[in-house]
């Protein structure tokens, strides 16, 4: 955060698509919004930097270094500097080793790439900095799925970097029903296994860790929250049992009253709620999270209306616990969520103990936001 920043104030980066219809790098690139941590006003959106649908955004731990995916067919990372004054500059751009990079997580010395197309996840190793280390490894997926126009073949959608270790992430792959964990060695010794499968159909998108480990995964084509538990009993690469799943929302969608398709999920601070972004009914979805003597549970809550057509790609949560969150009403959570197909970013406020939740302000940006990233 800028050291001159209104300590009320939270400073976003903003990833954004090209406005519908239109060819990458016609209008997009990276932007930065301002969010008041107490009221979740959000004002002063401004392109800091030009780029082909930069989908999706990750910070390097420095805070020096701000990565960005370019979501095409011929698909890129983007390494930007990122300046104290809010400035960011291209200081390399490369392939992302696949088709349509979707998500990029980064930690200590390590950035992970997933190429969504052909299921592909991409690493390279990075200095202090972030910077790129040369000869990145590249992990391919295979097998498919059952709802044949989304799964006829792997798709690579999220990178989840293993607590404590850089160098292995875990990758949910939408198109084959697989969670898989990858282990980058640049002296060969790479491994990749299967760590879990899900139920045929439930295409799973992104996922949270809990802090014994266990995993919440949301199922984009089944519409429900699945519960990986460590497999206690695995050696080497980590491994997950399917416990259960949890329906995500009341929310229905259509005129068959089908469910929708969720997006990204995040934890409340304190680990009580559990937030998810569903398309089609256009809701923040909010479960409660409760530890059991045989795992964990997550019951449906709160379903927050975000307005017909949002399309709520992805959110952040800000404060309590992040830069400019101590200003958040006690007892409240501050979630901006990405509203894709409206062109807007959208404020909402979460109670603490009940979940229910209201939108509190919206700003329209001039192309469709994807991702959002508190700075």
């Amino acid at each position: 955060m800028n050291s001159e920043q209104d300590p009320g104030t939270c400073s976003l980066w903003i990833g954004t698509y090209p406005r519908p219809g239109a060819d990458p790098g016609s209008g997009e690139g990276v932007f930065g919004v301002e969010v008041d941590a107490g009221t979740g006003a959000l004002s002063a959106a401004r392109r800091v930097i030009a780029l082909p649908a930069p989908s999706f955004l990750a910070a390097h731990p420095s805070g020096r270094t701000l990565y960005a995916v370019g979501e095409s067919a011929t698909g890129s990372l983007a390494v930007l500097g990122a300046g104290d004054d809010g400035s960011l500059a291209v200081r390399r751009t490369v392939s992302s080793g696949g088709s349509d990079p979707c998500h990029v997580a980064a930690a200590d010395g390590r950035v992970w790439v997933t190429n969504y197309a052909d299921g592909v996840a991409a690493t390279w190793s990075t200095d202090s900095d972030g910077l790129l280390a040369p000869g990145p490894e590249f992990f391919g997926h295979h097998g498919s799925g059952p709802v044949l126009d989304r799964q006829a073949g792997p798709h690579a959608h999220s990178a989840h970097v293993v607590r404590g270790d850089g160098d292995t992430a875990l990758v949910v792959d939408l198109g084959s029903d697989e969670l898989r964990v990858h282990r980058a060695a640049p002296d060969g010794g790479k491994g990749s296994e299967l760590a879990a499968t899900f139920p045929p159909g439930t295409g799973p998108r992104h996922l949270v860790e809990l802090p014994d480990g266990s995993l919440l995964v949301a199922g984009e084509l089944d519409c429900r929250l699945h519960l990986l538990v460590p497999d206690v009993g695995s050696q080497g690469l980590p491994r997950y049992r399917h416990a259960d799943s949890f329906p995500i929302t009341d929310a229905t969608w259509g005129a068959d009253g089908t469910p929708g398709f969720p997006s990204h999920v995040t934890l409340s601070a304190d680990g009580r709620h559990v937030h998810v972004g569903v398309r089609g009914p256009d809701v923040l979805a909010v479960l409660r999270l409760e530890h059991v003597a045989d795992g964990w549970r997550a019951r449906h809550v709160a379903d927050v209306e975000l307005g017909a057509g949002a399309w709520p790609r992805h959110h952040a949560v800000v404060g309590p616990g992040t830069p400019g969150g101590a200003s958040v009403p006690p007892g409240h959570e501050l979630v901006v969520v990405a509203a894709q197909n409206t062109s807007e970013l959208i404020s909402v406020l979460v109670d603490g103990a009940s979940g229910a939740g209201e939108v509190v302000a919206r700003l329209p940006l001039p192309v469709p936001p994807a991702c959002v990233l508190v700075r």
